[in-house]
């Protein structure tokens, strides 16, 4: 692909063409090239119409990063099928809204996952990943389906900010942009090794993909990130370029020093939401230096810069190919160095997504609304400030407080709660919920964390949790979330880590 919007199978058959016997694919143990991938992609897309589906299905799937996960991602875009992953943390009634929303006729998972999804009420075809899913050789290949680049390819969740987690549609040109912009925010070259230890549930380790597919680099899939053993897997990568949250910067930062610190090829790495204060640390122990931007699973790289121009602090200033405003809660730009919402809009066609499941499409033209509150700097530069709605950012991972809200309220001993974020020893949030107790019952604090975990994901199960009389309320009965932001933690509060310590 050098310009334009295509599609998945598009960008594959013409990385072939390029690249060819080049590596491409490292997952685990399997290996491929590209001229294999696609070759591969060919025969998974027959295998799954071997089963049944076709073009414009929605095939699900919860797993780890693996091969066979891969696997799918491509033969789904080849054969026109509509992949949905689902995060690995979901449970409850987190995972039942998930699999409402997806209403996807199949599903593939890992068997750990299997009597999660079965409880949840998942009454579509269910394939094992590892024994019974759809493989290459189980059919004959199929040559790849004539979808458009505004064609739906995956539909990713993206955590709501004031109600449930929505499906985002995310068309197939979308990714053949991320692969272009963020390839020349990154200088990639067919020379570099792009490794990710990113979930392929999130856009992030799913567009680098198409990263690579646009450079010629090769691309590793490595498994769930761990600080303590993260720098031996890019050695043994050989990685060149990294992705990682902002998160994992002072993990990784929190690490004993030693000789793997340096032992490795990586240069750079794609880290939006670094704390300014670890960038220079972090280039000088590890000599990595780390590129900020925006994006979004609706949007693409709107605001970034490459390694020669970041500055810590700020996402970088506007790419080509799109616009973007500071607009204050009328929708009215505002001067430089005023906060604001940003809004975005992209001239490269069917670079954003086109909307949400249940919406009707989206304008490709339209301007978008962000929820994140930003400064523009005379100089052009843009720095984030924060989420204007009730989101909550903790190790990577944004969590709806509403949802947290309604784990909360579903114990019996709870009357209301309010969910929101207070500061991380780390970056980033913790989540602290503060709750009423209902007439005549008790509530242990661990009891609720406990009853928590059995309906939200890890990440958001709350640390802190505070029993007050009454939640401080507006006038029209909406609890003020800005007045226990501001009191957060007190000596009354309950520290689950503190109580595990």
């Amino acid at each position: 692909m050098t310009d334009g919007p295509t599609t998945i199978p598009g960008l594959l058959i013409d990385a072939a063409g390029r690249f060819g016997g080049r590596p491409f694919l490292r997952a685990g143990d399997v290996r491929r090239t590209y001229r294999e991938a696609a070759e591969v992609a060919a025969r998974v897309a027959g295998a799954l119409a071997a089963r049944g589906v076709r073009r414009g299905d929605r095939l699900a799937a919860m797993s780890a990063n693996r091969p066979e996960l891969l696997d799918l991602v491509l033969g789904c875009a080849w054969l026109g099928a509509v992949l949905v992953p689902l995060n690995t943390g979901l449970r409850g009634q987190g995972l039942r809204h998930a699999l409402d929303v997806a209403d996807a006729a199949y599903l593939a998972t890992e068997p750990e996952y299997a009597e999660r999804i079965t409880q949840a009420g998942y009454g579509g075809v269910l394939w094992l990943i590892g024994r019974d899913e759809p493989a290459p050789g189980e059919a004959p290949p199929l040559p790849p389906a004539p979808v458009r680049p505004e064609e739906t390819a995956a539909i990713l969740f993206t955590s709501g900010t004031t109600g449930p987690s929505r499906g985002v549609r995310c068309p197939h040109a979308q990714f053949g942009w991320w692969g272009l912009n963020v390839a020349d925010s990154l200088a990639l070259t067919s020379d570099d090794v792009l490794y990710t230890p990113l979930p392929l549930f999130h856009t992030n380790a799913l567009n680098a993909i198409a990263q690579a597919m646009v450079s010629g680099a090769a691309y590793t899939l490595g498994p769930k990130f761990s600080a303590s053993r993260h720098w031996t897997r890019v050695a043994e990568a050989g990685a060149t370029v990294l992705y990682l949250l902002g998160a994992m910067v002072p993990m990784l930062m929190a690490q004993p020093a030693g000789p793997q610190d340096r032992g490795h090829r990586a240069w750079r790495a794609l880290a939006p939401a670094t704390p300014a204060h670890l960038w220079e640390p972090f280039r000088e122990r590890f000599g990595v230096t780390l590129i900020d931007g925006f994006g979004s699973t609706e949007t693409n790289l709107v605001i970034g810069s490459g390694a020669d121009g970041c500055r810590p602090g700020f996402m970088g200033v506007l790419r080509p190919g799109f616009s973007a405003r500071v607009v204050d809660e009328r929708l009215r730009p505002v001067s430089d160095g005023t906060p604001g919402e940003l809004v975005v809009r992209s001239h490269q066609p069917y670079a954003f997504s086109t909307g949400y499941v249940g919406d009707p499409p989206e304008p490709p033209d339209s301007w978008q609304r962000t929820g994140d509150r930003v400064v523009r700097e005379p100089d052009g530069r843009y720095r984030f400030v924060d989420r204007i709605k009730d989101v909550i950012r903790r190790r990577g991972e944004n969590i709806s407080s509403y949802e947290v809200e309604s784990a909360a309220r579903t114990h019996p001993s709870v009357a209301e709660a309010a969910a929101f974020p207070v500061p991380s020893e780390l970056a980033e949030d913790e989540v602290m919920v503060a709750v009423t107790v209902r007439p005549g019952r008790a509530l242990d604090p661990a009891d609720l964390v406990r009853h928590c975990a059995g309906e939200l994901p890890p990440f958001a199960v709350p640390r802190y949790v505070e029993i007050m009389a009454s939640l401080p309320l507006t006038e029209t009965g909406k609890v003020r979330k800005a007045a226990l932001r501001e009191r957060g933690v007190t000596p009354a509060t309950w520290d689950g880590r503190r109580e595990r310590a």
